[in-house]
């Protein structure tokens, strides 16, 4: 069982009406003022300036929500981080950007009310949260096509399809936060992928095209890729009933996903360099030796490496990683395929959602708003075959959708390929589950690892990046002893 008491207890039911459909899942209207550029408290060092003499109790590699968690934890212990990240922004797989004047999010976007982690933060800095207006169009899945359906029918339908889906998850995880509680109904069922799953229940060829869209839309392309336990622990911790894992991404954060983050690095007190991609990490059993791409060389007493699971394997770790560290990021955690594109739509006159199916260039279509006269939209977009950057591929995606609809501006970004995530949310494969827990979340040596794709709770998730780096704060105290205790008085 899980000993962690930094992680949340298993949420009680959500008292939500099946109504909150057309409230929670993204299913909104948001428009928010452009993001400015953060005020660094943190030290920002210019890229080309030599910290390598500098003296540092613990080197975490990336700025992500886990590697800014650990490193403000550890500061707070009166430790001295430095932060290596390889792009030329904080966040990892969270991207506040702007598009044509307006505050987006390139990555992980909506955060929702069974997440105490994220939200113990905002009540910590005072930053709120946005909902927005629910759409007046449903688009679901017909006869191979799309077509409008009445929100009732939305409502009930899919809620019957996601209550069949996930019946028994409550068995399976009646702890949650603690997915091993009943270790031997999960091994029984680890080994299913989603598609497994969908072929239990026999369903219509439409009814499937309900659920399709969401299994393979979060498995990255294909239900053969996630597990189905991935998903049913999502279902469980979300309150086990659709209202409740609708609302998981019901809400956004003021400011955007940046602003937390930036407060939570001024905290940190780091040195932060961006644009230091690492090549290696030598643990010699004094000391680590982080070396990044430049050539440049850090020392510290030990490290935390906080990069997605599926980069860990560019990554020359000295020595190796373990068994199921090697594993995992072989497999990947990280969905492979996983475009999210925002857009500038003409010919719209109300607010649109609309799901896909397995297959189909979108498996979730969103308005969120107006812009320049039209309306901005999301698309998610699990096919490496559409090209964010062909205006005109976009609009016949679109238009499969909704036909009247006309494309003008498209900012793109395709996580899949992002060389410094290779992969988008995680979203574990079959039996990764227990063939992973809790090996994957233990330290090598001087080397402690976090990320939202190794959590216990909420894993491809905001609430999973920071409870992964508060494990891995704790670890680093443990491993370095008594040498950072005294660092600490």
């Amino acid at each position: 069982m899980n000993t962690d008491r930094r992680l949340p207890a298993a949420p009680a039911p959500l008292g939500l009406s099946r109504r909150t459909l057309l409230k929670a899942g993204g299913l909104t209207a948001l428009a928010v003022p452009a993001v400015s550029a953060p005020a660094f408290a943190s030290t920002l060092v210019s890229d080309g300036a030599d910290a390598s003499d500098a003296t540092y109790d613990v080197i975490v590699i990336g700025a992500g929500y886990a590697g800014v968690t650990a490193a403000r934890e550890l500061r707070a212990k009166g430790l001295k981080p430095l932060i290596l990240e390889a792009r030329n922004r904080i966040g990892g797989r969270t991207f506040t950007s702007t598009f044509l004047g307006q505050q987006i999010e390139l990555g992980a976007q909506w955060i929702g009310p069974t997440q105490p982690l994220v939200n113990a933060e905002l009540k910590r800095y005072g930053i709120g949260t946005l909902s927005g207006t629910p759409p007046t169009r449903l688009i679901m899945p017909s006869g191979g096509s799309f077509k409008e359906f009445p929100p009732d029918e939305v409502d009930a339908r899919y809620g019957d399809l996601m209550n069949r889906l996930f019946e028994g998850a409550q068995d399976l995880f009646p702890q949650p936060t603690d997915p091993l509680y009943r270790k031997d109904l999960v091994t029984a069922a680890d080994g299913l992928s989603l598609r497994d799953r969908l072929n239990q229940l026999r369903l219509s060829a439409e009814d499937e095209s309900w659920l399709s869209g969401t299994t393979a839309g979060y498995s990255g392309g294909s239900s053969s890729t996630g597990a189905y336990t991935a998903l049913a622990q999502w279902w469980s911790l979300a309150g086990y009933n659709v209202a409740g894992y609708e609302a998981v991404m019901s809400q956004r954060i003021s400011g955007g996903m940046a602003a937390l983050l930036q407060v939570m690095l001024n905290d940190a007190g780091a040195t932060l360099r961006l644009n230091s991609p690492v090549a290696s990490v030598a643990d010699d059993g004094a000391k680590v030796r982080v070396t990044v791409c430049s050539g440049q060389v850090y020392q510290a007493r030990a490290a935390v490496v906080a990069v997605p699971v599926n980069v860990w394997k560019t990554i020359s770790f000295s020595p190796g990683l373990p068994t199921v560290h090697r594993q995992a990021t072989t497999q990947g955690v990280g969905v492979p395929f996983s475009g999210k594109l925002w857009m500038q739509v003409s010919g719209l006159s109300d607010r649109v959602a609309a799901r896909g199916t397995e297959g189909s260039p979108f498996t979730t279509l969103l308005s969120q708003g107006n812009v320049g006269g039209g309306q901005l939209m999301v698309g998610f977009n699990s096919l490496p075959v559409l090209d964010g950057a062909d205006t005109a591929a976009v609009q016949d995606a679109v238009r499969r959708f909704l036909p009247e609809a006309s494309v003008q501006e498209v900012l793109a970004h395709d996580w899949g390929k992002d060389p410094y995530s290779l992969g988008g949310w995680a979203l574990r494969r079959p039996s990764q589950l227990t063939g992973q827990l809790p090996a994957i979340q233990q330290p090598q040596g001087r080397l402690s690892f976090a990320s939202g794709d190794i959590a216990t709770g909420w894993v491809g998730f905001v609430e999973g990046a920071i409870e992964s780096g508060l494990r891995a704060a704790q670890q680093v105290l443990k491993v370095t002893g008594s040498t950072l205790s005294r660092a600490a008085s």
